[in-house]
């Protein structure tokens, strides 16, 4: 396919990354406070969980938009996957991502388990976005003139 029909995908993708790495911080503000809350014996602010479940789910979203860019775009420019480190690099978000809701979803105070795996899956995460942003600066620089 011709590289300027698939300029409009690459900014759906740009606004996409930029919009997952805003969420992420986010997400990692809003459950820093809920954490602080928990562990200060304070009154949780109103909304704030559902505003954590909110951010999540538009992570998810983004993600899987992200995702799904990514295979289209590549299986239309150059008709086959693999041509870099950024497919491993966004499977590992994608998959830390969807571990991240699971164990998120699951806390509870019977459950401490999950807490630590959430917050560790998100750490994590930290270091696979980094990842998958570095590999898609290479591959934004091969779609470039």
């Amino acid at each position: 396919m011709d590289l300027p029909s698939f300029l409009w995908l690459w900014r759906i993708a740009a606004w996409s990354m930029g919009l997952s790495l805003t969420a992420y911080v986010l997400l990692g503000i809003t459950g820093g406070w809920m954490f602080a809350t928990r562990t200060q014996k304070k009154p949780r602010p109103k909304g704030l969980r559902l505003a954590h479940l909110i951010l999540g789910g538009t992570l998810v979203t983004l993600v899987l938009l992200l995702l799904t860019i990514g295979i289209v775009g590549t299986l239309g420019y150059y008709g086959n996957l693999g041509h870099s480190a950024h497919l491993p690099a966004g499977l590992v978000v994608v998959a830390l991502v969807l571990v991240s809701v699971v164990s998120g979803l699951r806390i509870h105070a019977k459950r401490p388990d999950m807490r630590r795996l959430h917050v560790a899956t998100n750490v994590l995460l930290f270091v696979a976005f980094a990842a998958v942003s570095w590999t898609g600066w290479s591959v934004v620089q091969k779609y470039l003139p």
